[in-house]
This record gives C-alpha cells, structure tokens and sequence, in this order.
C-alpha cells in the first residue's frame, strides 16, 4: 500500500515513454479547464462545500477512479501543488491500486512565503498544457458515464 513521489522531469519522461502511463488531474473541474496535463483525465478529489467554506472529500472519488481505471493501471496523479494528489495516491493504494506515483509541485509547482518557487511544477517548467474542456477524460464525462 505504498506510492511514489516524482518530479515533473519524471512524470513527463514517463507520459513520454508511451507505455500506457495515465495522468489523473484530481483538481476540480473549473481548474482543470483552465490548463491541464495534455492527455490527462480528471476525476477531483475532493470539491469546495459551500456550506462549510471549505474543501471536502469526494465520497464517489475511488468509485469513479475504478469505473474508468483498471487497479494494475500505471497512473501518474497530480493537483495544483501536490498535497491533493498525495491523498488520491493514499486512497487508491488502500483499494488495490499498485502503481500510483505522486507529481510533487503539482500543476502550478510550490512557493514560500515570499512568493519564491521552492518546487517546479508542470506548467512552471514550460512543459505542453491543454485547456478547456476534454470530452471523455473531462469530470463531466467521466462522472456521467455509464461504463
């Protein structure tokens, strides 16, 4: 029940590599529409309550994740930063998924205080990005699907 941290670097050399490697995006679906990982699905791990002024876990997140991805896929999951993604990773492994690896700095890369990148991120590094709607790997296809 274990995952891996990786880089951008990394994560983009095994998208790359062309072996069937997905990347899940597990950010809500107004930030994936505004710049994601080409190729990428999105299923949002957790959403904003409105009631509660916060972010909440998704109760279906795992349904939808094993709805669409078999447990052997090889899946490189990121966020904005790479918080989210980490607890994607955790409750995938906890049901079986066996090659999970985290993007640390996420989409948008990690900052101090000072505004100072302390961690690249995918897009920070100029890598290719995709906006907008992504019909069939978007959460608005994958959440209606009936697979």
């Amino acid at each position: 029940m274990s995952f891996t941290q990786i880089t951008p670097e990394q994560a983009k050399r095994r998208l790359d590599a062309a072996d069937g490697t997905v990347y899940l995006d597990v950010r809500t679906a107004p930030e994936f529409q505004q710049g994601h990982v080409p190729g990428a699905f999105n299923i949002p791990v957790a959403e904003v309550n409105p009631a509660a002024g916060r972010m909440e876990l998704r109760a279906d997140f795992v349904s939808l994740v094993q709805k669409h991805l078999p447990k052997d896929a090889k899946i490189v999951m990121g966020c904005k930063t790479g918080g989210r993604s980490m607890t994607a990773c955790q409750l995938l492994a906890e049901v079986g998924y066996t090659d999970l690896a985290n993007l640390v700095g996420g989409f948008m890369g990690i900052a101090d205080a000072k505004g100072t990148v302390t961690q690249e991120g995918w897009s920070t590094l100029g890598y290719p990005i995709e906006r907008g709607p992504a019909p069939g790997r978007d959460f608005a296809s994958l959440s209606a699907a009936r697979t």
